[in-house]
């Protein structure tokens, strides 16, 4: 007998036999805690689906957030760090100080995961950055995005740009929407 969980777009990848891997039944709220979160799970946004493409990236667009980014450290093991990011059109923005772990993570690997959340609802995007070397235009980025991040208070944005960025070697990436995997989940 296999259990099944009817979540529109999933294709059944929920169906499994009943009990668990250690073997024997779960308690029923065993099964409500996995039922849950089995039904939580999101599926790949369709490049065809644009209602809900067009909801993800307003995630990114709507308000002041901060972007979680993941790398893969050199040992195998994950890396994670909250960055400022920019969105032109539907390509995201980000920029940091060379030296750093996720920087030089993505500048031996440029594979990368990153999230958006705003409470319960959160985009998830899995792709490749594009480098940008051009020192000229990490500069103009780290400068839009401290303008951004501190509307409210430009002087503290302009203190940052000249007294800290512009001392530092800088270093962009482009990460591509439109050929990056989207997931998106709004509860």
């Amino acid at each position: 007998m296999k259990r099944r969980l009817a979540i529109p777009g999933h294709g059944g990848q929920f169906d499994r036999p009943p009990g668990n891997l250690l073997g024997g039944d779960l308690s029923p709220a065993g099964e409500r805690c996995f039922d849950y979160h089995r039904g939580m799970a999101q599926a790949l946004i369709p490049n065809g689906t644009v209602a809900l493409r067009d909801a993800a990236l307003a995630l990114f667009a709507d308000g002041l957030r901060f972007a979680t980014v993941a790398t893969v450290n050199a040992d195998g093991s994950p890396h994670q760090v909250v960055v400022w990011y920019i969105l032109e059109g539907d390509t995201v923005v980000l920029n940091g100080a060379e030296g750093r772990v996720w920087i030089t993570n993505l500048q031996r690997d440029p594979r990368l995961s990153l999230s958006v959340e705003d409470g319960y609802r959160w985009m998830s995007v899995r792709g490749t950055i594009d480098r940008v070397d051009r020192d000229s235009i990490a500069q103009a980025d780290a400068a839009i995005s401290a303008r951004h991040y501190h509307a409210d208070e430009p002087q503290v944005a302009e203190d940052l740009i000249h007294g800290r960025f512009e001392l530092q070697q800088r270093v962009s990436f482009r990460l591509s929407l439109a050929s990056s995997k989207l997931y998106y989940h709004e509860d």
